[in-house]
């Protein structure tokens, strides 16, 4: 097969979420900045499926890679406001002009189940530690509280103003006019758009290539169209990384991504205990492995699934250094597992904090007597029948013992914290309660020490293991592309099949019940699903 990068002029091609890791994404444009092939970036991000502060690395690599002189142009047919956020670093942006991005700020809605609960009979018993743990307010309320309110105002504003920035500056707009911009919808009308400073070129994608053809100065071929000749010239992210030279004689730096709910077990669904203590005492083992990136993308979850990670990390981390870098979420127990670290890392849109604990047993009794099943037990002690029945209220017993172990688990965590930070226990608990705190706050408040994406973790973890040339390696193992194909054909990918049928909708409102069904035990969860688009 013909090398792809035999070729004296390429063009890099970065459209919609290649299916590899986001290290390798950078790596690729880092890469690509210094390849005398590679003249330029085109971006074709219509929905870009990541997350917040996937985008800022990403964006924020394409900033670095335009230092090299090479040009990056971006064409939009209907977009995202990541897409559009990451198509801001392009020296043009293309628009379809009947596509449109739709500009709009940021918002947060949170699902409420009291009002069904009181219809269909199910008490929702529920116990918390701290001000803010605003998680089981959807089992005993049907709006959010002031304190709940107070944070997640804060913190979309602190996500939204970020991205704010950056855009304005990138495109030379007012903070003025990009808010009339934003509550007006402009950009979703191509020629507002336009006369808004949010694209530059309302274009057919057929009239971008031809831009691209001249830009990079390919000759015509009567035998061949234009565009079969762009074609030639034009590599994916996804091909190039393939091209890269393989470097396992080089020490290593691990990147165990820790993404999804935290909850005990084994397998690939979140983030399942044993996969991931197996996955850690693996690095142990590899003796080319001299430091540790803990990717967190994650809510949280189960309190004692988090303490089993966490103390494996520990462990790990008498052997090498360990750093965190945080995604989009790092809160609850995903702020727990980060506890082990030499630094942690985390980007301005990051969401993080949230420490607390809860826990909640439901009790359905009166939702199976109205569809008619009755229930009757024996037992052999006064509490034989609690913490673990769906049709028993909490005795006083019990609700005083889950109390008492939420207030010690809570202890443990501030305990923690306080420890890993170099910070005293009424200093966490002063910031913690349940709270949650954007990037920007979390590091003025000494949560995170640096702003930075996965690669500025990924430096300092060799240079906190002293080593100058290095890889990566991935860990967990994730299936192979086979098992992958038989788990679809069963019909085991459950959320995508969902979505496939559902929509956006349909997939929340699934995961909101699937959560209900995970939350079992003690929870060091974050308060719901905060969606940053």
């Amino acid at each position: 097969m013909e090398s792809e990068m035999d070729r004296s002029t390429s063009i890099f091609d970065f459209s919609d979420s290649p299916k590899f890791y986001l290290v390798d994404i950078l790596e690729s444009i880092k890469e690509a900045k210094t390849d005398d092939n590679i003249k330029g970036i085109s971006l074709q991000l219509d929905n870009f499926s990541g997350g917040a502060t996937q985008a800022t690395d990403i964006r924020n690599a394409l900033v670095d890679f335009k230092k090299s002189g090479k040009f990056i142009y971006a064409y939009s047919n209907t977009g995202n406001q990541l897409s559009y956020y990451i198509n801001t670093t392009a020296d043009k942006i293309y628009q379809n002009p009947l596509g449109g991005t739709l500009i709009q700020g940021l918002s947060s809605e949170i699902m409420f189940y009291k009002n069904a609960g009181d219809k269909y009979g199910v008490d929702f018993q529920v116990i918390r530690h701290g001000q803010f743990k605003s998680a089981v307010e959807p089992f005993f309320r049907t709006n959010m509280s002031e304190e709940n309110r107070l944070q997640v105002s804060e913190l979309l504003n602190d996500v939204w103003g970020n991205m704010k920035t950056s855009i304005t500056s990138a495109r030379k707009i007012s903070s003025e006019d990009f808010n009339t911009i934003t509550d007006s919808l402009y950009a979703f009308i191509p020629e507002l758009g336009k006369e808004n400073k949010i694209y530059d070129v309302l274009a057919q994608e057929n009239e971008y290539k031809k831009m691209l053809f001249k830009k990079l100065e390919l000759e015509k071929d009567d035998s061949k169209s234009d565009f079969e000749i762009l074609e030639k010239y034009t590599i994916k992210i996804d091909d190039y990384f393939s091209t890269l030279s393989p470097e396992s004689e080089k020490e290593k730096v691990a990147v165990l991504y820790a993404s999804g709910a935290i909850t005990e077990g084994d397998g690939f669904d979140g983030i399942q205990s044993k996969t991931y203590v197996d996955a850690i005492r693996k690095i142990a083992k590899n003796d080319k492995v001299k430091a540790l990136v803990l990717r967190i993308n994650s809510p949280g979850g189960s309190a004692n699934a988090s303490e089993e990670i966490l103390f494996e990390l520990m462990q790990l981390k008498e052997k090498m250094p360990i750093v965190v870098s945080f995604g989009d979420v790092a809160a609850s127990g995903g702020y727990y597992i980060a506890q082990s670290s030499d630094k942690i890392y985390a980007q301005p849109n990051t969401i993080t904090g949230s420490i607390g604990v809860f826990g909640m047993i439901p009790n359905a009794k009166k939702l199976f007597n109205n569809i008619g099943l009755d229930f009757d037990e024996v037992k052999t002690n006064a509490n034989s029948n609690q913490l673990k029945s769906l049709t028993t209220p909490l005795s006083a017993t019990a609700k005083n013992t889950l109390q008492k172990s939420i207030v010690l688990t809570y202890g443990k965590f501030v305990n923690h914290v306080a420890k890993n930070r170099k910070m005293t226990f009424d200093q966490v608990d002063k910031i913690g309660e349940g709270r949650v705190w954007s990037g920007t706050k979390a590091k003025q408040i000494g949560l995170v020490d640096e702003f930075g994406g996965l690669n500025d973790a990924i430096k300092e973890a060799a240079r906190l293991a002293k080593i100058n040339k290095y890889s990566t390696v991935n860990y967990p193992k994730r299936k192979d592309s086979f098992e992958e194909f038989m788990a679809n054909l069963q019909g085991k990918n459950v959320e995508a099949s969902i979505a496939k049928e559902l929509g956006t909708d349909g997939i929340r409102i699934y995961k909101e019940i699937k959560m209900l069904n995970e939350q079992k035990g003690l929870q060091l969860r974050m308060p719901y699903d905060i969606q940053i688009k």
